[in-house]
């Protein structure tokens, strides 16, 4: 309170000795009002040092601040790795549970009860073969800093690859998570094409023949889609900023898993020729029940597939994760609704085959299109992938057994090149804000992006997989002898039977 206002203040009261008590109360308002501008100078501390006393305490404060937004920031990143990394090493459980049980069981109910263990272990052997080859060479040839089509040696027996992450492909999970992530890719991606010569290919073989395909094909097609400085390369960051020549939407593997092995299935069922009396006998599925629940598998074990690829667990991953669900269950529709138009009657095994045909067409386009557009592109695939299944396979009458190409080769295809059109800036600005990302959207040259990595995934599938197929052919020969595919793989390859007849 000022001066002015407690001289009012006395006045107000009256009294007789108004003067008298007008000075005496002046004198000590002067006397507190000069002590307080001195800064407590009434208790020996000079008006310097009070000043100095209110700067410091006013510097401590502004850094005790700093340090507390600075801590707050660093445990916001924390927690946003650990989250990360927590859905990324679900994510490969995910996608190594596609494929055992997920596909050892879809295939080995669909083959003859003598052939169950045979296929079952072929998906298994990849589970364990591909594991230490990625260890040795094929992450570093998938990953590695190479040139536009194949990574370089840089990271074999996994050197330099730590629990810090690498900028260039995941900031916020450790390197490790993303090898491991990747390697549940080259592991289900071989296992896929044992479907086109299931009931006929020696196991020894089968071996050879992966190990050689991991290297030549899928290596260097992973490097190209997802590889720092890859050919077909769509991220921003790729290459040090710089996207590849003919950026290729593939958010999950449409060229890289599923063109790849469908292509390379069909040209490994052309090579070995049709199993003992196709077509002339039915080779019907033993037990659709096996098939149906690996299947299911299939699709729970998509969503690490897919949502899996935004490789964090942010809105991304929920995009993907939607469109996931939205592909596969138009596709289910679209396969038996053709069905039952054809043939008067959905089956079981036609509703998930048309649910797997519509993953792996949601697979490339997951992570760029909405829910409406995976609902259409799982729809085309459905009723796509039933036509060259139940038209094409009969019209050429090649005999690929568990219809490897039928669903993954054709419906990888037409994935891939429908997420040209449908892929959206709104879910993905892949390409930077403002700037359309598919045909629908304005950016019509996309299309013919996805036709380039589509061709090149076909051109290197076709001709690695003839040149191993010559080779190892050569070496050891690829088919079982008539009297081994009559008895059947479970003995012939590995001397024992899926199911004991005799002890039931």
């Amino acid at each position: 309170m000022d001066l002015d206002s407690q001289l009012y203040r006395v006045e107000a009261h009256g009294s007789r000795d108004g003067a008298l008590r007008r000075m005496i109360v002046r004198c000590v308002l002067v006397v507190l009002l000069a002590c307080g501008a001195m800064g407590g100078a009434c208790f020996g501390q000079s008006p310097v040092a009070s000043s100095a006393v209110a700067a410091s305490s006013q510097t401590d404060r502004i850094t005790a601040l700093e340090k507390k937004v600075a801590q707050d920031a660093a445990a916001t990143a924390q927690a946003q790795s650990a989250g990360d990394n927590a859905w990324m090493l679900t994510s490969a459980a995910l996608v190594l549970l596609m494929s055992g049980p997920g596909l050892a069981l879809f295939y080995g109910g669909l083959v003859r009860k003598k052939n169950i263990l045979g296929t079952m272990m072929q998906t298994f052997a990849m589970m364990a073969v591909i594991t230490v080859l990625w260890a040795l060479v094929t992450y570093s040839l998938a990953f590695g800093t190479g040139n536009a089509f194949i990574g370089g040696l840089h990271n074999v027996f996994l050197r330099g690859v730590g629990l810090t992450p690498d900028p260039a492909y995941a900031p916020t999970i450790p390197l490790q998570t993303y090898m491991v992530y990747q390697l549940m890719f080259a592991i289900i991606t071989p296992a896929l094409i044992t479907g086109a010569f299931a009931e006929r290919m020696k196991f020894s073989a089968m071996l050879v023949f992966m190990v050689l395909w991991a290297v030549i094909v899928y290596s260097p097609m992973a490097h190209m889609v997802w590889g720092v400085g890859g050919l077909l390369n769509a991220t921003a960051v790729g290459g040090g900023g710089l996207a590849g020549r003919f950026p290729c939407l593939d958010f999950a593997g449409g060229t890289v898993v599923h063109v790849t092995s469908g292509v390379s299935a069909l040209v490994t069922a052309l090579y070995l020729g049709k199993r003992l009396g196709f077509p002339q006998k039915a080779f019907m599925p033993h037990s659709v029940v096996l098939s149906f629940i690996g299947a299911c598998l299939l699709w729970f074990g998509w969503f690490g597939f897919n949502a899996g690829s935004a490789l964090g667990a942010g809105s991304l991953a929920t995009s993907a994760f939607v469109a996931t669900h939205f592909g596969a269950a138009a596709g289910a529709i679209g396969w038996a609704a053709a069905e039952w138009i054809r043939s008067g009657k959905p089956s079981a095994l036609g509703g998930i085959s048309g649910a797997v045909a519509g993953l792996v067409a949601i697979t490339p386009a997951s992570g760029f299109v909405r829910p409406i557009d995976a609902l259409w592109i799982g729809l085309i695939a459905g009723v796509f992938c039933f036509f060259m299944v139940v038209k094409v396979k009969n019209m050429f009458g090649y005999d690929d057994s568990l219809d490897a190409f039928g669903v993954h080769g054709a419906g990888g295809t037409l994935g891939a090149i429908l997420t040209g059109f449908f892929a959206n800036s709104v879910i993905n600005p892949i390409f930077g804000a403002g700037k359309p990302t598919g045909f629908f959207e304005g950016n019509h040259g996309q299309v013919l992006n996805q036709l380039v990595g589509v061709g090149i995934g076909w051109g290197i599938s076709i001709t690695g997989t003839l040149l191993i197929l010559v080779i190892v052919d050569t070496l050891i020969g690829l088919r079982v002898s008539e009297e081994d595919e009559r008895e059947g793989l479970d003995l012939s390859q590995h001397g024992e039977e899926g199911y004991d007849w005799e002890a039931a």
